[in-house]
C-alpha cells in the first residue's frame, strides 16, 4: 500500500504528518527599552542574572494573563508552578493557595470562559491542598508542577488567565503554554470546556449535578471532592448520565467508588485514567476524599444534551436515622465540589459558575490549640523562627522540655512537642469548654513520628478508646476520634497518659495540635436519640462502617 499506513493511538499518530506550526506562551523574561517586562520583546538570553527572572508576582485581587493569541490553533500542553501557601524566604507572609486562584480560558472572544475552575481542582488537587497526580490528562508532580495535556482547539482566539482571589499574592508564577497554530480547523471542531461547581452542603436527598448542557459533544472527565459531615461511608450513590433528554438515564452506575474504577470503598491510588490523590481517614466526621476519572477511551457521547449527576446516599450513624439504626441507604448532607470536563460544538447552556468563596465552611464548634496552653514552652507565635526539625529516623538534637514547632505541610496550626520521659511518667492535660448542650464529636489532631510513644486518652477520668501508637517513620498528622455525646455546659479536661512505646520508636514523645469539638448534622439534634444518655457510664462512638 502506498503512502502512510493507518496509525492509531498517541504513539502511532506521531508517525503521521503533522499540520501547523508550534508556538508557546511563556513567562520567560522579556526586557523592554525601559528594562521592564515587555511581552512583545524577544526573550532575554544573556549572561545577566535578570535573564532568569522568568516569573511574576500577582497581587491580591489582580488577574494575570498567561496567553492571548489569535487562531486557528490548538493548545496541547500547559505547565504552571508557583510558591505554596506557607511562609517562604521569598514570601515571608505566605502566598495564595491554589484553591484561591481561578483559572479561566476564553475561546473566540466570548465574554464567558469556556474553562473556569480553581487551579488546584482543575489539576486534580482539591481542598486547597497540594496533591500529587500522575495520570494521562493531568500530571502534578510532587504536588507543585501543574501539567495539563488536554487538547483545546479554537478558531479565532484563546485567552488564558489566572485570577488571584486570595488576600495574599501569587508568588513566583512560572508557566509555559504550548500550542499549534493552524491554517484552519474543520467547522465542526468541538471546543474544550471545564466547569467547577460546589454545594456546601448538598440539600438532603437531592442528587449532585456536575453538568447539564444542551448541544452535541462528549463528556471526558471528572474531578470530584467530598468533605463528610456524617460518620460512616458516604459513597453508595450511583452516577447517573442522562443523554439526549431520555426519561431514565441510560448510563446508571453501581456506586461512587465504582465510577472511579475502585471497589469496596476508596483509597489513595494514582493511575493513568483514574485515581484518588487525597484520602485522609475512613468514615469520620470531617473526612476528605478527592478523586479523578478521565474518559479518554470511553467518553459519554451526546447528540442533543447531557446531564451528569451523582446520587448522594450512603451509610449513616444510628443517631441520624429516624428509626435509630445504621443502614446503607440514607440521604446525606456532605460537602461536594467538582470539575466537569467535556467537548462540545457551539456554546454550552450550563449556567453554573465558580463561586468566589470556595473554602469549606468550618464544622468546628471548638478548637483548643495545644501550643497556646501555658506549659512553659520555649517559643510562642511571637517568635518568627520557630524550630522545625527534619526527621531522618532520629532527631537532630535532644529536646528536654516542651516546645512549639511548625509543620505547615501537615498541620494548619503550630503543634506542641512533648519529649516524653518514659512509661508512666508522662501525662498531658488539655481543658476544653462546652457552652451549649448539643450533639458533638470529640477528637484530637495529633502527630505521628519516629520518636513518639503510645498513649491513652480520658476525659474527666473516663477512659476513651484503646492505646494509640503514635510511631511512624516520619512525621505525619492524623485525627483520633473518640466520642459522640451531648455534654452539659462546663469545662472538661482531656488527659493523655503514656503507656509505652513501639519497639521501633526512639522515644516516648508526643505531638499534639488541638483538641476539637466538631458539630454533627442538624438532624442529629432534631432527632435527639442520644440526648439524655450518660456518656460517662456508656461512652458512644459511631465508628465508620
Amino acid at each position: 500500500m502506498d503512502g502512510y499506513p493507518l496509525v492509531t493511538g498517541p504513539m502511532g499518530s506521531l508517525a503521521a504528518p503533522q499540520q501547523g506550526r508550534s508556538m508557546r506562551a511563556t513567562s520567560t523574561f522579556r526586557e523592554g527599552p525601559d528594562g521592564l517586562y515587555d511581552p512583545t520583546a524577544p526573550p532575554k538570553s544573556d549572561l545577566e542574572e535578570k535573564s532568569n527572572r522568568d516569573n511574576f508576582r500577582v497581587p491580591a485581587g489582580q488577574t494575570h494573563v498567561l496567553m492571548d493569541v489569535e487562531g486557528p490553533g490548538v493548545i496541547t500542553h500547559m505547565w504552571i508552578t508557583f510558591l505554596g501557601p506557607e511562609a517562604h524566604p521569598w514570601a515571608k507572609d505566605g502566598s495564595a493557595n491554589h484553591q484561591e486562584m481561578l483559572l479561566r480560558i476564553y475561546w473566540d472572544g466570548s465574554d464567558r470562559p469556556g474553562v473556569e475552575a480553581p487551579v488546584g481542582d482543575f489539576f486534580g488537587g482539591c481542598f486547597g491542598k497540594r496533591s500529587e497526580v500522575i495520570s494521562t490528562a493531568v500530571i502534578t508532580e510532587g504536588g507543585d508542577s501543574y501539567n495539563c495535556f488536554w487538547h483545546m482547539p479554537f478558531q479565532k482566539s484563546a485567552r488564558v488567565e489566572i485570577v488571584n482571589q486570595s488576600e495574599k499574592p501569587i508568588s513566583l508564577l512560572y508557566y509555559n503554554i504550548d500550542w499549534i497554530k493552524r491554517d484552519s480547523l474543520p467547522a465542526d471542531t468541538p471546543y474544550f470546556y471545564a466547569q467547577y461547581t460546589q454545594a456546601y452542603p448538598l440539600e438532603t436527598g437531592k442528587p449532585y449535578t456536575l453538568l447539564e448542557t444542551t448541544g452535541k459533544g462528549h463528556y471526558v472527565g471528572t474531578v470530584f471532592s467530598v468533605r463528610t459531615r456524617s460518620p460512616y461511608w458516604f459513597g453508595e450513590g450511583d452516577e447517573m448520565v442522562t443523554i439526549d433528554g431520555e426519561a431514565i438515564p441510560s448510563v446508571w452506575g453501581t456506586g461512587t467508588e465504582d465510577y472511579f474504577l475502585c471497589a469496596w470503598g476508596l483509597e489513595r491510588v494514582l493511575t493513568p485514567y483514574f485515581g484518588v490523590p487525597y484520602f485522609d481517614q475512613w468514615g469520620i466526621v470531617g473526612g476528605h476524599t478527592s478523586a479523578y476519572r478521565w474518559h479518554v477511551n470511553d467518553p459519554f457521547v451526546f447528540q442533543e444534551s447531557i446531564k451528569v449527576q451523582f446520587e448522594t446516599f450512603g451509610w449513616i450513624a444510628p443517631d441520624e436515622n429516624p428509626e435509630y439504626r445504621a443502614m446503607s441507604w440514607n440521604p446525606r448532607e456532605d460537602d461536594y465540589a467538582s470539575v466537569a470536563f467535556w467537548y462540545q460544538t457551539g456554546t454550552p447552556t450550563f449556567a453554573a459558575r465558580a463561586p468566589y468563596d470556595r473554602k469549606l465552611p468550618s464544622i468546628e464548634r471548638s478548637v483548643v490549640l495545644a501550643y497556646e496552653l501555658d506549659y512553659g514552652q520555649k517559643n510562642t507565635l511571637d517568635t518568627d523562627e520557630l524550630p522545625r526539625l527534619e526527621y531522618d529516623g532520629r532527631r537532630e538534637r535532644k529536646i528536654t522540655e516542651k516546645e512549639v514547632q511548625r509543620y505547615p505541610e501537615h498541620f494548619d496550626f503550630p503543634v506542641l512537642y512533648v519529649p516524653g520521659n518514659g512509661l508512666g511518667a508522662d501525662a498531658l492535660e488539655v481543658p476544653f469548654t462546652v457552652s451549649e448542650k448539643e450533639p458533638l464529636r470529640l477528637l484530637i489532631n495529633m502527630g505521628q513520628g519516629p520518636d513518639l510513644g503510645i498513649y491513652e486518652v480520658s476525659v474527666d477520668g473516663v477512659k476513651l478508646g484503646g492505646p494509640m501508637d503514635f510511631y511512624a517513620p516520619k512525621v505525619e498528622s492524623r485525627e483520633y476520634h473518640f466520642l459522640d455525646f451531648w455534654p452539659d455546659p462546663g469545662t472538661y479536661v482531656l488527659r493523655l497518659d503514656c503507656v509505652g512505646k513501639n519497639h521501633l520508636s526512639s522515644g516516648y514523645g508526643l505531638i499534639i495540635e488541638s483538641v476539637r469539638l466538631r458539630e454533627r448534622r442538624p438532624r442529629v439534634k432534631e432527632m435527639a436519640h442520644d440526648r439524655d444518655k450518660d456518656w460517662r457510664t456508656t461512652p458512644i462512638y459511631y465508628e465508620g462502617t
